[in-house]
């Protein structure tokens, strides 16, 4: 996986938004040989974004990706509050009326992989529209 320089690197700093394609990038390929298949990244509609869709199988994943350098305050996962989630629902809820689909027509769930340090942690189905 890519490094995030030190701060005091600032010729090589990366913005924050370049930091988010290199861990959603390895949040692909991890996803991938994992089994699951890659369907879109960055999906933006009205009110949010989604970093990536795959799938598993026949169904939809909605994938969260959040990196933290360390555990402190809760780690990566602990970044996706509820307030997130009900953004995430809300753009999945819009992608998928583009794709003809729905919550009640398209079997979906929301993940989170979250990269804290060197780990990675995975949250299978981490939310959904009942929460």
């Amino acid at each position: 996986m890519a490094q995030i320089p030190a701060r005091g690197d600032c010729s090589r700093q990366l913005t924050r938004k370049q930091a988010g394609d290199v861990w959603e990038a390895a949040a692909r390929r991890w996803l991938e040989s994992e089994g699951l298949r890659f369907v879109a990244a960055n999906v933006r509609e009205r009110g949010g974004e989604i970093d990536l869709i795959m799938r598993d199988g026949k169904t939809t994943v909605f994938v969260e990706v959040r990196y933290r350098r360390s555990g402190l305050y809760g780690g990566a996962a602990a970044s996706v509050t509820r307030s997130k989630q009900h953004k995430l629902l809300h753009t999945a809820r819009l992608w998928l009326a583009r794709q003809n689909g729905s919550f009640d027509t398209v079997d979906c769930r929301f993940d989170v992989l979250a990269f804290t340090g060197n780990e990675i942690e995975w949250f299978r189905d981490a939310f959904n529209d009942h929460s």
